[in-house]
């Protein structure tokens, strides 16, 4: 194939709308454009057997897939394999992410990523650090030992992290670290999100002020909504200058709530869809260990021992399926969510997340009932069920 080609035969959701009997050109990597009716005759053609091509998923909070964790195994290698685990499943961009850990774990990942944007490893957009500068109140699955207040080398690792790679996002407890140090992160083009955070409303609303853009996986491992505070879920909802990733498997937060949520949440910030998933996803191991602590898979759920959810078992098309099933999304608003919200969320929507002239030509072929036929990274085909 050379690398100029164009690929028929699917109905094409360029991220805003539906386009019949259409090609989608692609020319070094890069959408060159929409044309329909028939291409040029001397152009290489990948011929799609109906279904529909749609832009590629962005997961911006992935632990791991395949049997590997990135806590486990932080190297380019262990990146690599979560990428193309998840690029079964329609994701074409990823941050994979490092749960709360000490800071030599921290210093190989952020290493390992470092080697895997020079390496080019294919859908690997960046890092995402949750934690170790959270809330012990609302710490979930983190392990305690590791939990500890944001200091200046802590800030300087972070910023020089930024500068080797091409994205980084942080999650922060908005009362553990001060607006003055998400102002310093955000300064230096980092993406900080509010997370395992028991803060108030009046907190949340001064990290944002600050420079917080995100609240990391909405409901969860946060202060709730309430009658006289309205906490982290409420200014997550109320602010329209924060985005917020939410977990859609009907465990980690009922359709109910989902459905609300949804009709709560103002703009320009959207909420978009994470996985949050762990290295048991994409592999038939039923459990995994993380900081020398057991976690089992039952019933569509990751848990500690003491029943505490730990990440998810869930991959990108399965919770863009959850909104069509369960909250009867209309499946363009589902697939916005899977792709162009986060990358909004994360600042790249110039080039990822939609098929428009100019975009990275990152796509996955679905067919009708939504199962993954074919994903393609940058043009290039890396997976073929």
């Amino acid at each position: 194939m050379t690398d100029r080609f164009a690929l028929i035969g699917a109905r094409v959701f360029d991220g805003a709308d539906w386009h019949g009997r259409a090609a989608l050109i692609v020319a070094g990597g890069t959408v060159e454009g929409l044309m329909i009716g028939d291409p040029p005759p001397d152009l290489p053609l990948v011929r799609l057997d109906g279904g529909m091509l749609v832009p590629g998923f962005i997961d911006l909070q992935v632990n791991g897939g395949g049997g590997v964790l990135l806590n486990e195994v932080p190297s380019a290698d262990g990146i690599r394999a979560i990428c193309g685990t998840f690029a079964r499943f329609g994701a074409t961009g990823l941050l994979p992410t490092l749960i709360t850990d000490t800071p030599a774990v921290t210093d190989r990942a952020i290493a390992a990523g470092i080697e895997a944007a020079r390496l080019g490893v294919p859908g690997f957009l960046g890092l995402h650090l949750e934690g170790p500068h959270l809330s012990l109140a609302r710490k979930g699955a983190h392990d305690p030992r590791y939990i500890r207040p944001m200091t200046d080398a802590d800030l300087r690792r972070l910023v020089r992290a930024r500068a080797a790679l091409p994205n980084l996002l942080t999650t922060v407890a908005a009362e553990t670290v001060s607006p003055g140090q998400i102002a310093a992160l955000a300064a230096a083009g980092i993406v900080v999100s509010i997370g395992h955070s028991d803060a108030t409303y009046a907190a949340t609303r001064a990290a944002a002020a600050a420079g917080a853009s995100m609240v990391t996986h909405l409901f969860n491992a946060q202060s709730q909504l309430g009658n006289r505070e309205p906490g982290v879920v409420g200014a997550a909802l109320d602010l329209g200058s924060l985005h917020a990733g939410l977990i859609a498997d009907g465990i980690h937060v009922d359709a109910a709530t989902v459905g609300i949520a949804l009709r709560a949440k103002r703009g320009p910030g959207r909420i978009f869809l994470i996985t949050d998933a762990m290295s048991l996803t994409g592999s038939a191991a039923q459990s995994l260990t993380l900081n020398g602590r057991v976690i089992r898979r039952a019933g569509g759920a990751l848990r500690l021992e003491d029943g505490t959810l730990a990440g998810a078992d869930l991959t990108m098309i399965g919770a863009v399926a959850f909104m069509r099933r369960a909250i009867g999304l209309p499946l363009e608003e589902a697939l916005r969510m899977a792709a162009l919200y986060p990358a909004e969320a994360l600042g790249i929507a110039g080039r990822f997340g939609h098929l428009r002239r100019g975009a990275v030509a990152s796509m996955v072929h679905l067919g009708g009932d939504l199962t993954v036929r074919a994903t393609w990274i940058a043009g290039r085909e890396v997976y073929r069920a």
